[in-house]
């Protein structure tokens, strides 16, 4: 899971070596914290965090293939 969320977010951001992408899985969750830069936070987040919400709807399917559930959080 982070591997696709490190690709997803670096692919949204303008200074991808500023993304950090940080794992925890506890079960069979997975908790996500994520850093980006300051300038390209909304960016990430999108208009009414639409771009943000389509990301997670990305991990939430590719961990339901592993039956596990994923939370997405970002950083400021």
């Amino acid at each position: 899971m982070k591997e696709l969320a490190t690709l997803l977010l670096k692919s949204l951001s303008s200074a991808p070596e500023n993304v950090v992408v940080e794992e925890k899985v506890e079960q069979n969750k997975v908790y996500l914290s994520t850093k980006v830069d300051a300038a390209d936070k909304g960016k990430v987040i999108g208009k009414d965090g639409c771009i943000i919400k389509a990301v997670r709807t990305v991990l939430n399917a590719a961990a339901a293939n592993q039956d596990k559930k994923v939370t997405l959080k970002l950083e400021d």
